[in-house]
């Protein structure tokens, strides 16, 4: 277990990624540090459980995932180290977690309590460098996670806004908007593609009305959001070689009908 891949809403502009990254190192200088993304909206536990539900399965096995965005820290909010088939996740106990267990299931959760592990002292505000780091880099070392704490069933739980599904209409809303301006909602595009059949439909957000399904971006018409099924399969509005949610002025929580005709 040498990779970690590391998510974060910590930003670039101040020293906290680079913080935590040099605690792992000291405690296993040769572990590869694999940077998800530390632009997750602050505080957005939901935008950053999704980030990482669309990225874990791409990490080789035995990969140890550390997500923090943790706006409940220094709280009773616990630290969770998850053990799954797969992969080994260490993050806050604030529901970050529960969208990738859906897919991925834990086979062992361990709440960490041993501040044998912990970095001396533990800061009431960076949870990440005196606790998180330090249990990651002790977990390259091949310590037993059983070592960590004591054994939990329980997690806290996020879910993505539920779909309004009819005989004729499917509603969703916009969860994620990335850093082109394009804009993803909850609709998977199992579901999109189940519900359509090759019937014809139209996409309404807003007032916009989009009629057919772009395969990519330069097939989508100039100045007009089109939809597409994007690389990690949802449905998405976007705006050819614009950002979408400036031009549009549409936002997360948006809602998002698919009516067929």
């Amino acid at each position: 277990m040498e990779i970690v891949g590391f998510l974060s809403d910590f930003g670039i502009k101040d020293n906290f990624a680079g913080v935590v990254k040099a605690i792992i190192l000291k405690l296993n200088p040769s572990a590869q540090i694999i940077d998800i993304s530390h632009q997750v909206s602050p505080h957005d536990i939901l935008e950053a459980g999704f980030i990482l539900k669309s990225s874990f399965k791409f990490f080789p096995p035995k990969t140890i995932f550390l997500a923090i965005v943790d706006p409940g820290v220094g709280s009773k909010r616990k630290a969770l180290i998850v053990k799954t088939k797969n992969f080994y996740f260490v993050a806050p106990d604030n529901g970050l977690l529960s969208l990738v267990l859906k897919e991925e299931p834990s086979l062992k959760i361990i709440e960490i309590t041993n501040d044998r592990y912990f970095l001396k002292p533990v800061s009431y505000t960076f949870h990440g460098r005196d606790i998180f780091a330090p249990v990651v880099g002790y977990l390259l070392q091949g310590i037993p996670i059983e070592k960590f704490g004591k054994e939990t069933k329980r997690y806290e739980v996020l879910s993505l806004a539920p779909l309004n599904k009819k005989e004729d209409l499917l509603e969703g809303e916009i969860i994620y908007i990335d850093s082109f301006g394009n804009l993803v909602t909850n609709i998977e595009d199992k579901i999109f593609n189940d519900f359509v059949r090759n019937k014809k439909f139209k996409i309404q957000v807003k007032g916009f009305i989009i009629d057919k399904i772009s395969l990519n971006y330069s097939e989508a018409p100039a100045r007009k959001p089109t939809a597409l099924l994007d690389s990690f399969g949802y449905l998405e509005i976007s705006l050819r070689e614009k950002n979408a949610a400036k031009v549009l002025g549409l936002k997360k929580g948006d809602k998002i009908k698919v009516l067929i005709n």
